[in-house]
């Protein structure tokens, strides 16, 4: 089993892990575009992951996606989107059904690259949606390698220029390790057991709401029941009390409605 959460000391105390394969930067569609065109085709799963320039103010624009990284196991390639765009190519790699691609948040990074170019996306896998299945409440990336693979793995670059003429070496060496650690924690967890987080473990907050609506609609069941024991025996409450009670027992119902709507989310 893993462990649900990782704190930072925990995680400083982990190994450091980063991409050791081949690091290709696409800035052209050129022969390098066609060969990691032919090696993405030829995997079951690639690592995938997006990075946009940062804004640090209010007043700066949304610069939108800059990167796009695919990792297989022992090559990954850094697209610049600002250069090159979406070629069909591409987007046929992003929308092939037999072609697993793993990230962490993946609709926003999709909605990203669908601004250059629409595409279907298919087999995309979303760790941040199926981490709760192993016992695992992280989202992060950084915490998720933590608990998953027992690595640490630096953030250091997130926040640079990935519209820079040039990428720095750590830069590239940042972007490939994100895409490249979303495929191997995927494929632990293919090999793990499944031990799924309750609601209290998942939300906490949500499960202690939904206790006290359960608690609210016992109230009123409660009352509504004396309330009618007591017209039974003519000792019936005066019309004010009824009309009180029945206030009660509509907000109780409501709120018993939304916690069970909000338990299905």
């Amino acid at each position: 089993m893993y462990p649900i959460t990782i704190s930072p000391e925990e995680i400083a105390q982990l190994p450091r892990a980063a991409f050791t394969g081949t690091i290709v930067v696409i800035d052209k569609l050129d022969e390098r575009f066609d060969a990691a065109i032919r090696y993405l085709r030829r995997q079951k799963v690639i690592g995938f992951d997006t990075e946009s320039r940062p804004t640090f103010s209010p007043d700066q624009p949304h610069y939108g996606t800059s990167l796009l990284q695919l990792s297989g196991p022992e090559k990954a390639f850094l697209f610049r989107i600002k250069f090159i765009g979406m070629p069909e190519k591409l987007c046929a790699i992003l929308s092939h059904p037999d072609i697993v691609k793993v990230g962490a948040a993946v609709t926003d990074d999709i909605h990203g690259l669908q601004k250059f170019r629409g595409f279907n996306p298919n087999g995309f896998v979303d760790l941040q949606k199926i981490g709760w299945e192993y016992g695992i409440r992280e989202k992060g990336v950084k915490k998720m390698a933590g608990i998953i693979l027992g690595v640490r793995i630096s953030k250091n670059q997130q926040l640079s220029n990935w519209e820079a003429d040039r990428l720095s070496q750590p830069q590239r060496l940042y972007a490939a390790t994100d895409a490249w650690v979303c495929r191997e924690m995927y494929l632990k967890l293919q090999q793990s057991e499944k031990h799924p987080l309750t609601l209290e473990e998942f939300d906490p907050e949500k499960a202690e709401a939904l206790k006290r609506a359960a608690e609210r609609a016992k109230r009123a069941e409660e009352e509504a029941r004396r309330a009618a024991e007591r017209r039974a025996a003519g000792k019936g409450p005066s019309r004010s009390a009824r009309r009180r009670a029945a206030r009660r027992r509509r907000k109780a119902a409501a709120a018993a409605q939304k916690a069970a709507q909000e338990k299905e989310l």
